[in-house]
């Protein structure tokens, strides 16, 4: 069974594996909750499940929603939306920085001004476990980082917890990583240190590249690749579908998967802006838009249902799809 924030699911049928539902400053809407981007949680719930709903329309039946800790995960929010549509969502754990820990576990743990057990391995397990917060709500991925900074003392320590936690739960791990200094090779190197199988990971934003030396590198050591950040067009539309065709002509079909990285709303990009450089960035852009252009690439129904359906599937699930 697949854990969802509406429950457990036999499988996740279509999905798209790199996702958020709500990107969140809590700080902010505490102290100025009067900004436009204000929030209203009933308002922007039948907003996402608006989106969400015109998504299963279109024939996807699940998300991955990777807001964890420094993304402004609130899984109450997530619970109303569920509520709202039929579309599956699956929740996450991990935490989300590119170089120093927040406060509460920088100034505790391994290397830390008070020292102490490292705390982030025990939250995401009970993640996992037992649910997020008081919701009930268990965590089905785990997720890390990397910047253009690399691999800092504070990102090691989460890429260690996740690696803990994904050891004792089995919840596969999917990262962020910068393309652009092919750190995705360190991520797999510093989680095989730490005794993860390097086939339950998911190489995020590995479609950023066009360089198909090093994913297939990335590849060749077992990891699965995220190309999922269709319509953010700083790495243009014709070089991510012209990849994603290249590498299932050499067999790779088996070891993608397809996303856009979008939000349903986030309070920490205007939108109007976001529209304006980037006007294919929403959640409709691979159904409306990748998959005829791969089509037209000669990627056959087979290799799509892969990368949509039978890779996730197994991700999700150990391999047992």
């Amino acid at each position: 069974m697949i854990e969802t924030v509406g429950g457990p699911v036999e499988g996740p049928g279509v999905t798209l594996m790199h996702e958020h539902v709500f990107g969140l400053s809590p700080e902010i809407l505490w102290n100025w909750p009067d900004i436009p981007e204000g929030w209203d949680l009933e308002r922007r719930a039948a907003e996402a499940a608006g989106k969400l709903n015109a998504l299963k329309a279109a024939g996807v039946d699940t998300i991955v929603d990777l807001t964890v800790i420094g993304l402004g995960r609130y899984v109450p929010a997530v619970q109303r939306v569920a509520e709202l549509t039929d579309l599956a969502i699956v929740a996450s754990t991990g935490l989300y920085t590119y170089d120093a820990l927040p406060a509460y576990f920088g100034n505790r743990g391994p290397g830390s001004l008070f020292g102490g057990p490292d705390r982030l391995a025990e939250f995401f397990v009970r993640d996992i476990t037992e649910g997020i917060g008081r919701t009930g709500v268990k965590a089905g991925m785990l997720k890390c980082a990397t910047g253009r900074q690399g691999i800092t003392p504070g990102v090691e320590r989460v890429i260690r917890a996740v690696a803990r936690a994904h050891r004792e739960t089995g919840v596969p791990i999917t990262t962020h990583s910068e393309s652009s200094t092919r750190n995705g090779l360190d991520q797999q190197r510093l989680l095989a240190r730490e005794g993860v199988d390097l086939s339950r990971v998911v190489i995020g934003h590995a479609g950023d590249s066009t360089d198909l030396a090093y994913l297939e590198e990335l590849l060749a050591n077992g990891s699965y690749l995220g190309m999922d950040r269709f319509g953010i067009e700083f790495t243009s539309f014709e070089d991510r579908v012209a990849t994603v065709a290249a590498l299932c002509k050499r067999g790779h079909a088996d070891r993608m998967v397809l996303s856009h990285d979008s939000y349903c709303f986030n309070d920490r990009f205007d939108p109007a802006v976001v529209g304006e450089r980037h006007p294919n960035y929403h959640l409709l852009h691979i159904s409306r838009d990748v998959l005829p252009a791969l089509r037209a690439a000669g990627v056959t129904q087979d290799q799509i249902d892969r990368m949509l359906i039978g890779n996730p599937g197994r991700i999700l699930t150990g391999g047992r799809t």
